[in-house]
Parts: C-alpha cells; sequence; structure tokens
C-alpha cells in the first residue's frame, strides 16, 4: 500500500529520514517494520512564526517495495544525418533547445562566442587578480550563460510557459542533486553547475550534434524574407534555420538587429544595487532565533517588495550564504550580481535591491536602444567611480539611506575590492532617491535590516534584456523574418534558468514545425 502525508516537522526531525519514519510510526500509527520506504515529494520552510517548522510532502510505501524511477529520463537519438537547426548562444535556452531538438530528431549546430564552461572559470577568476574583462568569456559569455556563476537557482514562477518539472529532470539526468526536484525553492550551486552543463554538452556531442565554441556570430544569412543560416566573425557560415539564444548582454546583436531594421522594441528592465549583509545577520532576522540557522537549517532568504512614486522596488536573485561577483561584458564598465555555491555556507548573504524602469522613463521610447543605452551610461558611470578599476563604489546602507559619506566599509565577499562613495550622490535620482524609501520601509518590516553592518555596492543592471526581439505569439518566429526564433531571456521571453530553459524547448518545437513545412514535398 502506498500513502501520501502532509508532514510538519522541526528542522532537527526533518533532517534525518530515521526520524521523519519515526514520526510516521508515532503520529499516523504505521508500523515500524510495515514501512519500507519513505519518498520526499516537497520541502519548504515556514518561518513566519517564531518557530521555524519544515513543511514535507512524503510518499509512503507499507508492506510493498518501492516502485517507479525517482523521475522519468529522457531518450536521445542519434541526429549525425539529420537536417541542422543553428542555436545561437550556449546558456540555458540554447541548451536545451538543443536537447529538444534532438528529442524530435533534429541536428542542433550551437555557436557560443564564448569558452566551455571550465575554460571560462580561469578567465573570470583573473577579473578579481587583473582587473580586466575578456569580453568573449566572462560572468555573461560562454557555456553555461549568465546563469552557470551566478548562483544556479532554478525557482521559477513561469509554469504557464511550459513543463518547469521536465527541466528539472534533465538537470538531474545530467548530475544534478535529486533535492531539486522537491525543494520549494531548488538550487544547483556555481561549484556544481558547470560539471552539470558540461554533461550537457556530451549529450549534444554523443547524439551527433556540434558545438562551436569562441564562434562569434556576426550577420545572418538571408534568402529573401528567409534566414538560411549565419555568418560568424572568423568568416565560416552555418547553414539551417536559426535559434537566436544570445542572452541579454549580447549588445553587439541588438546593434546589429536594429541596423538591420530588424523589429526590436525597448524593454523595461530594473536597476539599483547589490546589498550585502552579514549571513548570520539575516539568519537571525528571517529564522527570528538568537542562534540563527544552527545546526539544521539552511541560510536564510528574503523577499522584499514595495511601491515608491509609481514604481516597483524589490529584491532580486537573493542568494543566501553567498558572494558579490564581477559581472561586466566588456571593458570600462562595472556590473554586479551574486552567486552562492551548492552548501550556500560563506559569511554573507546578498540581494539585487533594484527599482523599476520603464522605456518611457530614459527618454523617446520608440527607440529601440533606448534602454540598453541607458543601462550602458549608468554601468560606465560605475566604472569611473570604481577608479576606472573593478573595484566597485559602496557605501554603508544606513548611511546611503542618511546621505552619508562612508569613511570605511564593511569586510566584503567581492573579491576586486570596495572602494567608499557616494552612491546617494551620483546614481540617477529616479534610482537612488526610490531605493532610498525603500530600505526604509524594509527596515520598518524587519528590524535590524536597515543597518550600517549591510553594504550597498554598484551597480545591477543586468536584471533582464533591454530589448524585446519581435515574434510572432503562435510560431514563436521573428514576425517579418521566416526561419528566425529569438529565444530565452536575450529575446526578452524569460528571466532565469528555468524560465530561458522552457522557452529553447518551445522555440526548438517551433523550429522543427518549421522545418517539417520546408521539407521537399516526395
Amino acid at each position: 500500500m502506498v500513502h501520501e502525508f502532509q508532514l510538519r516537522l522541526s528542522p532537527e526531525q526533518a533532517a534525518d529520514l530515521q526520524h521523519v519514519r519515526a514520526h510516521l510510526v508515532e503520529e499516523k500509527g504505521l508500523g515500524a517494520h510495515e514501512i519500507t520506504d519513505v519518498r520526499i515529494l516537497g520541502r519548504s520552510i515556514d518561518a513566519r512564526g517564531r518557530t521555524v517548522r519544515v513543511n514535507l510532502s512524503v510518499r509512503v510505501f507499507v508492506n510493498e517495495p518501492a516502485t517507479g524511477e525517482l523521475f522519468p529520463h529522457t531518450d536521445y537519438p542519434i541526429v549525425s544525418e539529420r537536417p541542422p537547426v543553428v542555436v545561437v548562444g550556449a546558456g540555458p535556452a540554447g541548451l536545451f533547445a538543443a536537447l529538444r531538438l534532438i528529442e524530435l530528431g533534429l541536428r542542433p549546430v550551437v555557436v557560443e562566442r564564448g569558452k566551455e564552461v571550465h575554460e571560462r572559470k580561469r578567465d573570470i577568476a583573473q577579473i578579481g587578480r587583473t582587473h580586466r574583462i575578456d569580453p568573449e568569456s566572462n560572468y555573461a559569455f560562454g557555456e553555461g550563460g549568465a546563469g552557470a556563476y551566478s548562483d544556479g537557482k532554478l525557482y521559477t514562477r513561469s509554469k504557464k510557459r511550459g513543463d518547469t518539472r521536465k527541466i528539472l529532470h534533465v538537470f538531474c539526468q545530467h548530475g544534478a542533486s535529486t533535492d531539486i526536484l522537491w525543494d520549494a525553492h531548488p538550487h544547483i550551486g556555481t561549484d556544481r553547475l558547470p560539471g552539470v552543463i558540461g554533461r550537457i554538452r556530451g549529450t549534444i556531442l554523443a547524439c551527433g550534434g556540434q558545438i562551436h565554441f569562441q564562434t562569434r556570430m556576426t550577420e545572418f544569412l538571408l534568402q529573401g524574407n528567409r534566414v538560411a543560416g549565419i555568418l560568424t566573425s572568423d568568416g565560416r557560415t552555418f547553414h539551417g534555420p536559426v535559434i537566436l539564444a544570445t542572452g541579454h548582454s549580447a549588445r553587439d546583436t541588438y546593434r546589429m538587429l536594429f541596423d538591420r531594421q530588424i523589429e526590436i522594441a525597448a524593454k523595461g528592465i530594473a536597476v539599483g544595487v547589490r546589498l550585502e549583509h552579514p549571513a548570520e545577520l539575516i539568519d537571525r532576522l528571517q529564522y527570528h532565533r538568537s542562534e540563527g540557522r544552527g545546526q539544521f537549517l539552511p541560510a536564510a532568504e528574503y523577499s522584499y517588495v514595495t511601491q515608491v512614486d509609481g514604481r516597483g522596488v524589490y529584491s532580486f536573485c537573493m542568494c543566501p550564504g553567498g558572494f558579490v561577483v564581477p559581472a561586466a561584458s566588456a571593458p570600462e564598465e562595472i556590473v554586479v550580481n551574486g552567486m552562492s555555491p551548492s552548501h550556500r555556507n560563506s559569511r554573507w548573504s546578498n540581494a539585487g535591491m533594484v527599482v523599476e524602469l520603464r522605456p518611457q522613463d530614459v527618454g523617446d521610447s520608440s527607440d529601440a536602444l533606448s534602454v540598453m543605452r541607458y543601462q550602458q551610461t549608468l554601468e560606465h558611470t560605475c566604472w569611473l567611480q570604481g577608479g576606472c578599476r573593478q573595484t566597485a563604489p559602496a557605501q554603508r546602507m544606513a548611511d546611503f539611506v542618511n546621505r552619508r559619506l562612508s569613511y570605511d566599509l564593511p569586510e566584503s565577499s567581492y573579491v576586486p575590492g570596495l572602494i567608499s562613495s557616494p552612491l546617494h550622490f551620483w546614481l540617477p535620482p529616479f534610482v537612488g532617491d526610490r531605493l532610498g524609501q525603500a530600505f526604509r520601509r524594509f527596515g520598518g518590516m524587519s528590524r535590524g535590516f536597515l543597518t550600517n553592518e549591510a553594504v550597498a555596492i554598484g551597480v545591477e543592471t543586468r536584471t533582464s534584456a533591454p530589448v524585446r526581439i519581435l515574434r510572432h505569439p503562435e510560431s514563436l518566429g521573428h514576425v517579418r523574418l521566416q526561419g528566425l526564433f529569438p529565444c530565452g531571456e536575450g529575446a526578452g521571453y524569460a528571466g532565469g534558468i528555468v524560465s530561458a530553459a522552457i522557452d529553447g524547448e518551445r522555440c526548438a518545437a517551433a523550429a522543427a514545425r518549421y522545418c517539417s513545412t520546408q521539407s521537399p514535398k516526395p
């Protein structure tokens, strides 16, 4: 017999399956020797009250062996002789598009401007030592995309766009911990995600797909109003319909689309700072316990949102037990982001604190590149304030709110270093004034959150793409060019690893339907 139960346990009980079994015996009346297996189906932490509880959904097998796999596996056929589809970009949208193309019997040809994920790690490490950005290999560009070294969070609200469970299953099939199948906020971690990405690459290659690293697309190959392939910076051509999955930082691609009069539109983003607290402080505040997380709880998360003068101000990409990283993709700019290893065990916790920005807020909303230019200008200003290095300008949180210069700064996880700077003075008032008001409100919601132990680090600007590449809502292809499928976060249709992966699968299916209409009739 199989039972499913909803349990509400202490953190210590939930941390050990033997304790879970004991609870089932005591509270549910099951015999200790009757329970053959217990599988966790869902897990979440309820820290709203003074006593923290863990909610578990479990499946219990009684007097019969456990049946069924933990997750279904996807079969990937050999496609080396099948028609090609070009995939531009090897982030989550591009990689999952490639896997889905293989499922559908097509051969993905992936073109990635950056390096493979492990080589890319060395270039990222150099930023902290040399303060130099490799414009083709950094936190934004390279195998795995921006998410590979920016935390590996898999939580998404985009459930209406596709099957989020399948995305998690594919990650597990390629080596991710099965914890992601039941955690309310699943997370792989930047220490483990590169290995998973490498195994996805292995599947694509073993099935006959191709991946070309350090290969940057520069132009489309056009035949009338049809995209027939791409031209790359080294003069090579790749033929086939094109899934364009470049990520949100490919400004040269946006300029190329704009110059070729391919329909794009300015899109709203959010900009602000990366706010870093001591992790133990956030643990105490969120868990309402003087001992903080203790032995059995993970580093605490938070989420804040408010409205200030008609614009949303909110926390973004919260990284408990994580690090602040230099995420610029070109020289003479500073961009900060956050990441966490799988154990989330650093001494700091951080989150983006950002203000909603709409195209009409930065000038001519009909100018498709206006938001991108604003974003770029703010990042260059930040670089100048940082001393023309990757040293990030920063200010203690309470000093920022009270418009005071910070004469010293707390220790930080940001490896290139911080420099004291009056963010309240040089941030655009549209952003800085709203952040200041929001910080006061958040401090009122959680006493102790507004503190000079926390530091605001400039600037957080890559929250999403500043451009949307227009496509048909039904076919997912471009509105004017047949055979072009703008995809994922870079096209303005996703935000985060899972939603980008879902969009990649959807665009692959749309490309397959397109290919079926182009096949010669027998």
